[in-house]
Formats: C-alpha cells, sequence, structure tokens
C-alpha cells in the first residue's frame, strides 16, 4: 500500500518538513465555515504537518495516509500538541468510501490533499469525495511552495548545482504543485461538479539552518532513493561547501491552496 516514504525518510519528514502558517488556517476555516461540530480529513496526511493545527479549531481530523510510519510519527506530533480529537487511518484515496461507510454521508466540513495529490488519481478522487461533504463544505488542494532548489536566490541556484553534480543530473519540480499542476486540478475539480473553484496564496519567510536544509532536502527522497550512508554524509557535505559563505538561507515561500465547494447549500 505504502508509497516508500518510510522508515528514516519519514523522520526526515516528520523533523524537517516545513509547517504551514495560521494564516492558511485562518483561510480555510473563514471558507468552509468550521466549526467544533465539524469534522475534517486530512487525506495524504504524512506526519500531521495539516491535520494537527487543523484540529484545534475544529471537533476532530481524521489523518489518512498509506505510510504506517508516517502515521506514527503524525500520532507523536499530536500527542506533543494536545490535540487528542485526531484519528490515525492507514489507507490511501483508494479509500476514502470507506472513510464514508464509517461516518455517514454528508458528514465533512473539508478534505485537505497537502502535497500528495500527484501520488493519487485526482480524477477518480474528486466525485468520490463529493457525497461525503457537508453542505458549505469542499476540498482544499494545498502546496507548501517550491522545491528548496528551485527558488530564486543564491543559495538555492547553489543547491541545485550541487545536486546536478552529484547526480548526473538536475532536479526539477516535484510534488505537484506547479502552476500547470493546480490549473490542471482546479478544471478536473469543476468536471466533477464542484463549485466556486478558485486558488489562494499565503507567504510566509522563513530562515534555514543547513541542518534543516539537507534534513528537508532527504524528506523528498523515497527510501529506496535516499541515499545510504556514508554517501549520504558526503552529499551533506558537499552541500554545506557549496551554499554561499556567511549569508542566511532565506526562504520566501508561496503557500497555495486550490478550494473548491461542494454544489449543495450555500457557502
Amino acid at each position: 500500500m505504502g508509497t516508500g516514504f518510510s522508515g528514516e525518510v519519514a523522520e526526515y519528514y516528520a523533523k524537517y518538513r516545513r509547517g504551514y502558517p495560521s494564516e492558511l488556517f485562518d483561510a480555510l476555516q473563514a471558507e468552509f465555515g468550521w466549526t467544533k461540530d465539524d469534522v475534517v480529513l486530512d487525506l495524504g496526511c504524512g506526519t500531521g504537518q495539516l491535520a494537527v493545527p487543523a484540529a484545534a479549531r475544529v471537533r476532530a481530523v481524521i489523518g489518512m495516509d498509506p505510510e504506517p510510519d508516517m502515521l506514527r510519527h503524525a500520532g507523536e506530533t499530536a500527542a506533543q500538541a494536545g490535540a487528542g480529537n485526531t484519528v490515525w487511518v492507514l489507507g490511501s484515496d483508494a479509500d476514502v468510501s470507506e472513510i464514508g461507510a464509517q461516518i455517514g454521508v454528508g458528514s465533512l466540513a473539508s478534505v485537505l490533499v497537502g502535497q500528495a495529490l500527484h501520488w493519487m488519481r485526482h480524477e477518480l478522487l474528486f466525485p468520490r469525495l463529493l457525497p461525503l461533504l457537508r453542505p458549505g463544505g469542499g476540498v482544499a488542494v494545498v502546496a507548501n511552495g517550491t522545491p528548496l532548489w528551485m527558488h530564486d536566490s543564491d543559495w538555492s541556484h547553489a543547491l541545485r548545482d550541487c545536486l546536478e553534480a552529484y547526480f548526473g543530473s538536475r532536479p526539477g519540480p516535484t510534488g505537484g504543485g506547479s502552476p500547470q499542476d493546480r490549473a490542471r486540478y482546479a478544471r478536473a475539480l469543476e468536471t466533477a461538479g464542484y463549485r466556486d473553484v478558485r486558488e489562494i496564496t499565503v507567504r510566509r519567510t522563513d530562515e534555514l539552518t543547513v541542518d534543516q536544509l539537507v534534513g528537508a532536502l532527504f524528506s523528498t527522497f523515497s527510501a529506496e532513493s535516499l541515499p545510504p550512508e556514508p554517501q549520504r554524509t558526503e552529499l551533506a557535505q558537499r552541500i554545506r561547501w557549496s551554499l554561499p559563505s556567511g549569508k542566511p538561507l532565506i526562504e520566501d515561500v508561496e503557500v497555495t491552496a486550490v478550494l473548491a465547494h461542494a454544489p449543495s447549500g450555500p457557502r
């Protein structure tokens, strides 16, 4: 069932993957009218970067992911945050109908999908989600900025050059968050019968340490493609040497979300 993001990759993901700004959750709550009576599904939840903050705003969040290691870390994160209203379920987009059978038709305020839709068959998923949504509810497809090596900054250009030299090919976009991907998802949502399909953007700025940069990079590998030791240590050292000396690693991030409403009921 899994997608290969297990073991050490899940550990890197839990420790180093950047979270989402509170402004995003403010926007989602306003868009879908979240209350303390609502249930939200985070599909492909990973280690809980969307699910745990959302849990503070609703009655319960169901986090579903095909990787047991991801769910284990998500549960630990939720426990540390005091988010006892989270439930972690092993499953994929092919299993959403079972969620409906458990909680009932029209029970979900929102379905969130962050950095995971490119692993799913979205053209089949979107119609399956419609009957699960309450009036005014909907879907949010969230992308947490561009890959580390795709920023317009000196350190990102250096990282991209280092990765190209090490692997022999130039890394490109990943994660299904490009403008072309977002447009494709928006068209598929409209085709599936959703209304008021639109995109929002929230910006944030972070300063990364080198360890955070390297750890976040390693979280993008699958368990099979993650370089083993000692090659991993060698790659980390090459990255350190390649970065501009004495300059802060400032990451300007555009967090985007494609939003779509179920057709029944007012917003």
